[in-house]
């Protein structure tokens, strides 16, 4: 197997977090692979103390709850040392400039430790696969159906190719497992437009633009700013100014519509 060309050390990490805020939610479990100029591996991995509760959903995800982590060290705790292991350092993961690289950020300046990222190069494997294995129309004929779109982007070729790519996928992964992020496995693919629904509707979105989605629960939540993950009826009778202020805000006008019947059905059921 091919080995890195490293001048200096590189750190792939993961972080297992509260949720996905990176302003407000916290690690819960770090691992980091630490690879040397000199072919050399050294392995970190703990679990921390979060200081606040971890969401059941998040929990269901990856495995770790509450009284897992009662008695581990927070952060702040362990920050300094980890600071040291990843000195001089360039960091690598996946989907880590979106996600691993702002958090582990956030929860070195809580610490208050001098965590420099300048002059720290970023590898993200995924920014990788995304641009080398294109998800655009024209990529998804191409290794669906083996053919160029004739009049690229013009409406009616494209959505010729799109039809021909759906047919592809029906043939190419009916009957064929799936696993989830919960390690559920199932064979999704069917010639059945529910089934396809089911599956391709994956953030569960109580508008189209997925500021209000739907929790495990199937109650409609929040999804950005300050209430996120909390339930849009309990926002609504707690702080009912919250209503007038998206109503006046730069909202799209389905969000408004949602947000709306929420608060007439809310009325209708007092």
């Amino acid at each position: 197997m091919i080995k890195p060309n490293l001048t200096r050390p590189i750190a792939f990490f993961d972080l297992e977090t509260t949720g996905v805020n990176v302003a407000s939610d916290r690690i819960v479990e770090l691992s980091f692979l630490k690879i040397s100029p000199d072919g050399s591996r050294e392995i970190k991995t703990k679990r921390i103390n979060p200081t606040i509760p971890i969401p059941k959903q998040s929990s269901e995800i990856h495995g770790i709850y509450d009284a897992d982590v009662a008695n581990e060290p927070t952060f702040k705790a362990i920050a300094k040392s980890l600071a040291d292991f990843l000195k001089d350092c360039d960091l690598a993961g996946y989907n880590s400039n979106k996600f691993d690289i702002p958090v582990l950020a956030e929860e070195f300046l809580r610490a208050e430790i001098d965590f420099d990222l300048k002059g720290r190069r970023f590898v993200d494997v995924q920014n990788i696969f995304h641009q080398m294995e294109q998800r655009t129309l024209k990529a998804a004929y191409k290794f669906y159906c083996g053919k160029n779109i004739e009049n690229a982007h013009s409406a009616q070729a494209d959505i010729e190719a799109t039809y021909e790519v759906f047919l592809a996928q029906l043939e190419k992964y009916e009957g064929v497992a799936f696993e989830d992020k919960k390690g559920n496995i199932s064979t999704p693919i069917k010639n059945d437009i529910k089934a396809l629904h089911d599956f391709t509707n994956i953030n569960k979105n109580a508008d189209l633009a997925g500021r209000i989605i739907f929790n495990e629960e199937n109650i409609e939540v929040f999804n950005f700013g300050k209430h996120t993950g909390k339930s849009v009826e309990q926002v609504l009778r707690e702080e009912p100014s919250y209503y007038a202020w998206m109503l006046n805000g730069d909202f799209p006008l389905y969000t408004k519509k949602i947000l709306t019947d929420i608060k007439l059905r809310m009325a209708f059921n007092r």
